[in-house]
């Protein structure tokens, strides 16, 4: 009889087990062995909205992988503008590998749980495993066609289309199974304020507010609190993305 792996007797650590991302994000390339291992060197934090979780500059000593919520990437000007660069959800892999410093500020954009792991056992387990040097490799490459859709985004697209293609963002990753299951309405809480709304699409926080209430008119979205919002029929708003 083929015995059952559960919590009990499964040689994956309880920690890894208990992980909702682990069959999904990097970990999922790692055998038995190699969790064991990482796992007397990972440690798992929670973050309320606006913890920094890597300053700009800092040397790299550890990456992360994001269990739950929404991590802001920003650069912040010797003035200190900031510019936001990027959002990462679960599962996505933290921290830009083989760097000796960070080249970007990370922050927690909602409340965030990540689980972090040393520089140098990454790296090694990455020398010896081609299955996690691809999956790592794929973020990597999915993170640079978004930016070069984002690109045109910016350039190209006029304020209601950049306001529509940023919920879509938002819609499409927090939860992506829903999304996958052709379930029409999607319901989430916005991760960023206005303000970094605006600073994302390069608007000002006036033309943000007007464009999310000309969607709420047009009804291609609901709102019910401030940050609360509700798309009805995620194709109609993928249409206003242009």
């Amino acid at each position: 009889m083929e015995q059952r792996l559960d919590i009990h007797n499964s040689d994956t650590p309880k920690t890894c087990l208990a992980c909702e991302v682990r069959l999904r994000g990097i970990c999922a390339t790692l055998s038995s062995s190699q969790l064991l291992e990482l796992s007397k060197h990972t440690r798992q934090t929670k973050h309320q909205a606006g913890e920094e979780l890597i300053s700009d500059g800092e040397k790299v000593n550890s990456y992360a992988t994001i269990i739950y919520g929404v991590v802001k990437l920003s650069k912040i000007l010797e003035d200190g503008r900031q510019q936001v660069v990027g959002l990462q959800f679960a599962p996505d892999f933290l921290g830009r590998l083989f760097a000796e410093q960070n080249s970007f500020c990370a922050e927690s954009a909602s409340d965030v749980q990540i689980c972090r792991m040393p520089k140098k056992a990454i790296e090694k387990i990455i020398t010896n495993n081609p299955d996690l040097e691809h999956i790592l490799l794929e973020q990597t490459l999915k993170e640079l066609d978004e930016a070069r859709e984002w690109i045109v985004t910016l350039g190209r697209k006029s304020a209601l289309e950049k306001v529509a293609c940023f919920l879509h963002l938002i819609a499409t990753h927090l939860d992506p199974e829903h999304v996958q299951q052709n379930q029409c309405e999607i319901i989430f809480d916005l991760p960023l304020t206005r303000a970094d709304i605006a600073d994302f699409l390069g608007l000002t926080i006036e033309t943000v507010s007007r464009q999310f209430t000309k969607l709420r008119t047009e009804r291609v979205i609901e709102i019910t609190a401030r940050r609360h919002i509700i798309v009805p029929n995620l194709s109609v708003l993928k249409k206003t993305c242009g």
